[in-house]
C-alpha cells in the first residue's frame, strides 16, 4: 500500500520524521504463542525539497489470527551497544592512559581478585610522609596506654549482688514430644493404582519389592528374618511394626597373651621343629635385649613360618635388627609388626630386606608412629614391592593413588603367577 502526500505542512512533516526516527523497523515479541506466524513491518519515508513525503508500508502476513515478531538484541551496557568494542586492544588503551586515570581505574578493580598481588588490592592511599622509622614496641605500648586511660562507659544500672537487672528470661513451656509423636499419624497418598496393587499383593511380593527398592537395609536381622519366615513377630517387629535396632551382643574380653617369652626365645634359638607359629601380640614390657635374642635366633631358624609382633613396643633399633635377621632367614612366610613405633625410613628398610631371601608372602606393618608416610617413602616402597616376586599380601596404608594402584596390580600379578604354576599352566 502506497500513500503520496504533497504540500504537507512543516509541523506535520517534522512529526512524521520524528516518528520514523523513533520507530524505524518496528519489532515486538509475543510470548503467548511460540508457534505463531511472523509479521514483518517496514516503514520507509523519503523527503524531497517540496516537503513531499512518500511512505511505503510493506506488510507480510501468513495468518490473520496471531502475530509474532522475533528480534535479536545485541548486548548493551547503559543503553549502548557493546559489539563495537569486541576488536579493541585493551593493552593499547591502558598504555594511553595517564597515571591519574590509572589511579581512578584501579579504584574500580575488584579487591577480591586472587590474580592480583595483595599490595594492589588495597585502595588505601596515604600521601603523608612518615615522621620517623616504625617502632613496633613503642606502638604497642602507646595502644595499650590509650586503652588503659580510656574510661569505661558507666552502667545505666549499677551491679548489685543477688539482684537481677532487667527482665528475667523464662523458658516457654514444652509439650510432651513423645505423646505428640505418638498421636501424629503419617498418611502417604500413593495413588489409586498403587494402593490397589499393594492391597492385593502377597507378603512374599512385598518382601521382593522391598528388596528391590533397598528397604530391607532399614530393618535389623531379627525383623528381616521374621518377615521372610512369615512367623509370629513380636510386637514392634516385622512389616507391621516400627523399625528398631537390635540389642548389641556382649562379647567377653579377650584373655591376655600368656605366651612365655623366655621359653619361646629358647625354642627359636634351638630351632625347635614343633614351633612353626610364634605370637607375641599385646605382651607388654618386653625389653630390647629379648627382642635382639629372638632375632638372633631367627637368623638360624629353619622351622618358624609365622611371626606376629603386634603392639609389643617395637622401635627403630629393634626393627633394624629384625631387618638384618630377615635377610638371613629363608623359611619365614608371614610377618606382622603392626601397631608399634617404627618410623617410615625403617619400614622401607624392612621391605628392602624382603628382597634378600624372597620368602615372605605376607607382611603387615600399618598403624605405626607416623600415620602419613609421604610421597617419597611411598614411591620407594612401591619400587621395592614391584621387585619382589613372592610377596602376596601387604598390610600398609598408602595415601597416594598411584602407589596404591601399582602395589595392588603387582600383588595381583604375583598371585596369578603362583596360581598358574600350581595348576601347571606355563607363565607368559
Amino acid at each position: 500500500m502506497e500513500v503520496d502526500t504533497e504540500n504537507v505542512g512543516m509541523d506535520e512533516t517534522d512529526a512524521l520524521m520524528r516518528a520514523d526516527n523513533d520507530s524505524g523497523v518496528l519489532n515486538s515479541k509475543d510470548n503467548d504463542d511460540d508457534d505463531a506466524p511472523t509479521v514483518e513491518e517496514t516503514y520507509e519515508i523519503t523527503t524531497t525539497r517540496r516537503k513531499t513525503i512518500r511512505t511505503s508500508y510493506k506488510i507480510q502476513e501468513t495468518s490473520s489470527s496471531t502475530k509474532k515478531t522475533t528480534m535479536t538484541t545485541a548486548a548493551k551496557l547503559y543503553g549502548k551497544d557493546l559489539s563495537e568494542y569486541d576488536d579493541i586492544d585493551v593493552d593499547k588503551l591502558l598504555a594511553e592512559l595517564t597515571p591519574e586515570e590509572l589511579n581512578i581505574l584501579a579504584k574500580e578493580v575488584d579487591p577480591d581478585d586472587s590474580f592480583m598481588p595483595p599490595s594492589q588490592r588495597c585502595s588505601y592511599e596515604c600521601n603523608k610522609s612518615p615522621t620517623g622509622p616504625l617502632n613496633r614496641k613503642k606502638l604497642i605500648e602507646h595502644i595499650n596506654k590509650q586503652a588503659l586511660e580510656t574510661p569505661d562507659i558507666p552502667e545505666l544500672k549499677p551491679y548489685v549482688p543477688g539482684v537481677i537487672r532487667g527482665k528475667k528470661w523464662v523458658p516457654p513451656p514444652q509439650e510432651n514430644t513423645k505423646e505428640k509423636e505418638a498421636e501424629e499419624q503419617i498418611a502417604i497418598d500413593l495413588g489409586e493404582e498403587y494402593e490397589q496393587a499393594l492391597s492385593a499383593a502377597t507378603q512374599e511380593e512385598i518382601i521382593d519389592l522391598a528388596a528391590i527398592l533397598g528397604f530391607h537395609s532399614m530393618m535389623n536381622q531379627d525383623q528381616y528374618h521374621a518377615s521372610l519366615l512369615n512367623s509370629g513377630q513380636p510386637v514392634g517387629l516385622g512389616w507391621d511394626g516400627v523399625t528398631k535396632a537390635s540389642q548389641p551382643k556382649v562379647y567377653p574380653m579377650e584373655p591376655p597373651n600368656d605366651t612365655d617369652v623366655d621359653a619361646t626365645i629358647k625354642q627359636v634359638r634351638d630351632d625347635d621343629s614343633s614351633l612353626t607359629e610364634l605370637n607375641w601380640n599385646n605382651i607388654k614390657n618386653i625389653s630390647d635385649e629379648k627382642f635382639i635374642q629372638l632375632f638372633e635366633g631367627l637368623e638360624m631358624n629353619t622351622h618358624l613360618e609365622s611371626l606376629s609382633l603386634t603392639n609389643v613396643g617395637l622401635n627403630d633399633k629393634t626393627a633394624q635388627r629384625l631387618a638384618d635377621a630377615l635377610e638371613k632367614n629363608s623359611t619365614l612366610r608371614v610377618l606382622n609388626v603392626e601397631t608399634n613405633f617404627i618410623s617410615p625410613p625403617v619400614i622401607v628398610r624392612l621391605i628392602r630386606s624382603l628382597l634378600k631371601t624372597k620368602s615372605i608372602e605376607e607382611f603387615r606393618c600399618s598403624n605405626q608412629r607416623s600415620q602419613v608416610l609421604g610421597n617419597k617413602i611411598e614411591m620407594e616402597i612401591t619400587q621395592l614391592v614391584e621387585q619382589n616376586p613372592t610377596l602376596l599380601r601387604l598390610g600398609l596404608h598408602l595415601e597416594f593413588n598411584d602407589a596404591r594402584h601399582r602395589v595392588a596390580a603387582h600383588l595381583q600379578r604375583n598371585i596369578d603367577r603362583i596360581r598358574q604354576s600350581r595348576l601347571g599352566v606355563a607363565t607368559s
